[in-house]
Protein backbone atom coordinates (compact mmCIF):
# COMPACT_ATOMS: atom_id res chain seq x y z
CA UNK A 1 0.00 0.00 0.00
CA UNK A 2 1.58 3.43 -0.93
CA UNK A 3 2.84 5.84 2.04
CA UNK A 4 0.45 9.20 2.10
CA UNK A 5 3.65 10.97 1.60
CA UNK A 6 4.34 9.40 -1.49
CA UNK A 7 3.80 10.92 -4.53
CA UNK A 8 1.03 9.62 -7.30
CA UNK A 9 2.91 8.66 -10.55
CA UNK A 10 1.13 11.02 -13.49
CA UNK A 11 1.76 10.38 -17.02
CA UNK A 12 0.64 13.30 -19.32
CA UNK A 13 1.37 12.84 -23.16
CA UNK A 14 0.82 15.48 -25.47
CA UNK A 15 2.36 16.25 -28.76
CA UNK A 16 3.14 19.99 -28.39
CA UNK A 17 6.30 20.52 -25.83
CA UNK A 18 4.57 23.73 -24.22
CA UNK A 19 1.97 21.73 -23.10
CA UNK A 20 4.10 19.18 -21.47
CA UNK A 21 6.11 21.74 -19.83
CA UNK A 22 3.32 23.82 -18.69
CA UNK A 23 1.83 20.78 -17.46
CA UNK A 24 4.99 19.59 -15.50
CA UNK A 25 5.35 23.18 -14.28
CA UNK A 26 1.81 22.90 -12.33
CA UNK A 27 2.04 19.56 -11.04
CA UNK A 28 5.57 19.04 -10.35
CA UNK A 29 5.28 19.71 -7.01
CA UNK A 30 2.17 17.56 -5.86
CA UNK A 31 2.72 14.66 -7.85
CA UNK A 32 5.54 12.36 -9.90
CA UNK A 33 5.11 13.77 -13.56
CA UNK A 34 6.27 11.50 -16.42
CA UNK A 35 5.56 13.45 -19.89
CA UNK A 36 5.50 11.73 -23.71
CA UNK A 37 5.46 13.64 -26.45
CA UNK A 38 4.19 10.61 -28.25
CA UNK A 39 1.91 7.75 -27.66
CA UNK A 40 4.84 5.11 -28.71
CA UNK A 41 7.09 6.91 -26.53
CA UNK A 42 4.48 6.91 -23.64
CA UNK A 43 4.15 3.17 -24.06
CA UNK A 44 7.87 2.63 -24.27
CA UNK A 45 7.94 4.58 -20.75
CA UNK A 46 5.05 2.52 -19.51
CA UNK A 47 6.99 -0.81 -20.01
CA UNK A 48 9.58 0.50 -17.46
CA UNK A 49 7.85 2.80 -15.34
CA UNK A 50 4.83 2.01 -12.82
CA UNK A 51 2.15 4.82 -13.87
CA UNK A 52 -0.93 5.47 -11.69
CA UNK A 53 -2.62 8.16 -13.89
CA UNK A 54 -2.31 8.72 -17.71
CA UNK A 55 -3.68 12.37 -19.23
CA UNK A 56 -3.48 12.54 -23.20
CA UNK A 57 -4.22 14.89 -25.79
CA UNK A 58 -7.10 13.18 -28.57
CA UNK A 59 -5.41 15.04 -31.48
CA UNK A 60 -1.72 13.82 -32.13
CA UNK A 61 -0.27 12.70 -35.30
CA UNK A 62 0.41 9.42 -35.64
CA UNK A 63 -1.08 7.85 -32.67
CA UNK A 64 -4.46 10.04 -31.58
CA UNK A 65 -5.86 9.72 -28.01
CA UNK A 66 -7.72 7.42 -28.16
CA UNK A 67 -5.60 4.74 -29.94
CA UNK A 68 -3.48 5.29 -26.92
CA UNK A 69 -6.06 4.61 -24.65
CA UNK A 70 -7.11 1.81 -26.21
CA UNK A 71 -3.27 0.03 -26.06
CA UNK A 72 -3.19 1.21 -22.51
CA UNK A 73 -6.42 -0.62 -21.56
CA UNK A 74 -4.83 -4.07 -22.65
CA UNK A 75 -1.51 -3.31 -21.77
CA UNK A 76 -2.08 -1.44 -18.29
CA UNK A 77 -5.99 -2.12 -17.54
CA UNK A 78 -5.45 -0.89 -14.18
CA UNK A 79 -3.99 2.20 -15.32
CA UNK A 80 -6.60 5.27 -14.52
CA UNK A 81 -7.54 7.15 -17.63
CA UNK A 82 -8.08 10.80 -18.87
CA UNK A 83 -8.64 12.31 -22.45
CA UNK A 84 -8.11 16.08 -23.10
CA UNK A 85 -9.50 17.62 -26.27
CA UNK A 86 -9.43 21.25 -27.32
CA UNK A 87 -12.22 20.29 -29.73
CA UNK A 88 -15.61 19.48 -28.68
CA UNK A 89 -15.59 16.02 -31.12
CA UNK A 90 -18.06 14.19 -29.28
CA UNK A 91 -17.12 11.01 -31.49
CA UNK A 92 -13.34 11.22 -30.54
CA UNK A 93 -15.02 11.52 -26.52
CA UNK A 94 -17.64 8.34 -26.90
CA UNK A 95 -15.00 6.54 -28.94
CA UNK A 96 -12.44 7.56 -25.91
CA UNK A 97 -14.99 6.36 -23.58
CA UNK A 98 -15.63 2.60 -25.56
CA UNK A 99 -12.45 1.97 -27.03
CA UNK A 100 -10.12 3.45 -24.39
CA UNK A 101 -12.30 3.07 -21.21
CA UNK A 102 -11.60 6.79 -19.87
CA UNK A 103 -12.62 7.46 -16.22
CA UNK A 104 -12.86 11.50 -17.36
CA UNK A 105 -12.76 13.78 -20.15
CA UNK A 106 -12.01 17.31 -20.01
CA UNK A 107 -11.88 20.23 -22.41
CA UNK A 108 -8.21 22.08 -23.42
CA UNK A 109 -6.90 24.41 -22.37
CA UNK A 110 -7.36 22.71 -18.98
CA UNK A 111 -8.08 24.25 -15.68
CA UNK A 112 -5.26 23.28 -12.99
CA UNK A 113 -8.07 23.25 -10.12
CA UNK A 114 -10.38 20.99 -12.00
CA UNK A 115 -7.85 18.93 -13.72
CA UNK A 116 -6.09 18.35 -9.69
CA UNK A 117 -9.39 17.47 -8.45
CA UNK A 118 -10.53 15.04 -11.15
CA UNK A 119 -6.61 13.42 -10.35
CA UNK A 120 -7.32 12.69 -6.89
CA UNK A 121 -10.41 11.16 -8.16
CA UNK A 122 -8.79 8.98 -10.72
CA UNK A 123 -6.11 8.02 -8.11
CA UNK A 124 -8.66 7.01 -5.26
CA UNK A 125 -9.90 4.67 -7.70
CA UNK A 126 -6.54 3.34 -8.41
CA UNK A 127 -6.03 3.21 -5.14
CA UNK A 128 -9.00 1.12 -4.23
CA UNK A 129 -8.46 -1.32 -6.87
CA UNK A 130 -4.96 -1.96 -5.66
CA UNK A 131 -5.83 -2.24 -2.11
CA UNK A 132 -8.97 -4.57 -3.22
CA UNK A 133 -6.65 -6.66 -5.31
CA UNK A 134 -4.02 -7.12 -2.03
CA UNK A 135 -6.85 -8.06 -0.35
CA UNK A 136 -8.03 -10.78 -2.69
CA UNK A 137 -4.60 -12.16 -2.89
CA UNK A 138 -4.67 -12.43 0.85
CA UNK A 139 -8.17 -14.44 0.83
CA UNK A 140 -6.64 -16.83 -1.54
CA UNK A 141 -3.44 -17.47 0.53
CA UNK A 142 -6.04 -18.02 3.99
CA UNK A 143 -7.90 -20.31 1.92
CA UNK A 144 -5.23 -22.05 0.65
CA UNK A 145 -3.98 -22.65 4.21
CA UNK A 146 -7.59 -24.15 5.36
CA UNK A 147 -7.92 -26.30 2.66
CA UNK A 148 -4.59 -27.75 3.53
CA UNK A 149 -5.42 -28.04 7.44
CA UNK A 150 -8.69 -29.27 6.25
CA UNK A 151 -6.75 -32.42 4.32
CA UNK A 152 -4.37 -32.74 7.02
CA UNK A 153 -7.55 -33.32 9.86
CA UNK A 154 -9.28 -35.33 7.04
CA UNK A 155 -5.83 -37.63 6.63
CA UNK A 156 -5.73 -37.88 10.26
Amino acid sequence: MKNMNDKINILYVDDEENNLISFKANFRIRYNVYTAISGQLALELLASTPISVIITDQRMPEMTGVAFLEKVCELYPDTIRILLTGYSDISAVIEAVNKGKIFHYLNKPWNEEELDETIQRAYQIYSDKQETIEQCEKLEVSNEQLEFLLRQKLLS
